[in-house]
């Protein structure tokens, strides 16, 4: 590995240059959200496996320069931070070399698919002074951070459980990424990071983790179901499933109220807050521009001006503890990928 110089701070006085790391839907989707933001974020080049899959994103969203190689992205030096947005399985070859050449990174989530990966971007960046962040958009949405601060102040009481559910229906197709085990496939690192990352935000970290799980004919899992514990008593139940579409319920209940959010938890635009003795409150915060991706650029050029290495909305610390409830959730269940020892 290169020896890069230690990240210097972005200066107030211009957009903070992206890259993007794939091209992908959800590449066209971040590149189009950065074009909200034209005072806090320039999109100035992509890179892909083939010059020609560069070009066509470059071309549909004005991009300069179009690379042909994931490497030539990272050794651009018109680039401040890389965007990786390719399927999970690829996310630690693709942000180690991002982070090598001393690029900051915004990794899609899961950051990695097990926790030694994740571990091991961690500690580079950290040895390096690199900034580097997980993607994880409900934890900058308004509205959960509005609820993080009535919980705080004591509107529901003492937490003691939090639901939530993510499911959608995606008819099995061995090639599809959410059923392919070899793209880092299956409703758990897909859909259940946001419920498992959903409850650690309330809860913090649990002592025990339960789990079943049904996999699916090419071994990933398509119908999940986790309860977490917690020495206070607490408990979280979680679901996800790839066979069914639901309102994506979630809801945080405390001893003296709970709050509900009765759909699109993960990107919420409002929520109730019931309490004991009155009426029930609904909030509704601003709906997002675009689709919501905006708010991850807007906290990197945050953090990048400020020469932070890591978030304090998206700490490392707490992307390596949802990793490791997702890790314990898949040895009780057998969820295995390619190249991945027993026990991930």
């Amino acid at each position: 590995m290169t020896d890069p110089t230690p990240q210097a701070p972005v200066a107030a006085s211009r957009p903070v240059r992206w890259g993007i790391l794939a091209t992908g839907a959800i590449a066209h989707t971040f590149a189009e959200d950065l074009q909200l933001i034209p005072d806090d974020a320039e999109l100035v080049a992509v890179g892909s496996r083939s010059v020609e899959s560069a070009r066509r994103f470059a071309d549909r969203h004005g991009v300069a320069r179009a690379h042909g190689t994931w490497h030539a992205l990272a050794a651009d030096p018109d680039v401040d931070v890389v965007y990786v947005a390719t399927p999970h399985a690829a996310h630690h070859a693709a942000a180690v070399l991002c982070l090598d050449a001393g690029k900051a990174v915004l990794c899609e989530k899961p950051l990695t698919l097990n926790l030694a990966q994740a571990q091991d971007l961690v500690g580079m960046a950290r040895k390096r002074d690199v900034f580097l962040m997980e993607a994880m958009w409900t934890y900058l949405n308004p509205a959960v951070l509005k609820m993080q601060e009535l919980i705080a102040d004591g509107a529901i009481g003492e937490v003691r459980s939090v639901h939530a559910d993510f499911s959608i229906a995606v008819p099995y197709d061995p090639d599809h990424r959410l059923h392919d085990p070899g793209q880092g496939g299956g409703a758990l690192l897909d859909l259940g990071f946001y419920v498992v990352s959903f409850a650690h935000l309330f809860l913090g970290v649990p002592s025990a983790v339960s789990a079943q799980a049904h996999l699916n004919p090419s071994g990933v899992d398509d119908n999940t179901g986790i309860l977490l514990g917690y020495d206070s008593g607490a408990i979280a139940v979680l679901s996800c499933s790839l066979g069914t579409g639901t309102d994506q319920r979630a809801s945080v209940n405390g001893t003296l109220g709970r709050i509900e959010i009765v759909r699109d938890f993960f990107r919420a635009d409002g929520f109730v807050l019931h309490r004991k003795g009155r009426e029930p409150e609904e909030f509704r915060l601003p709906t997002a521009q675009g689709n919501g991706y905006f708010r991850e650029a807007l906290e990197v050029a945050r953090c990048l001006r400020a020469g932070a290495t890591e978030s304090p909305l998206v700490p490392l610390d707490g992307t390596l503890a949802v990793m490791a409830t997702s890790d314990a959730a898949r040895a009780v269940t057998g969820i295995r990928y390619p190249g991945e020892p027993d026990g991930n």
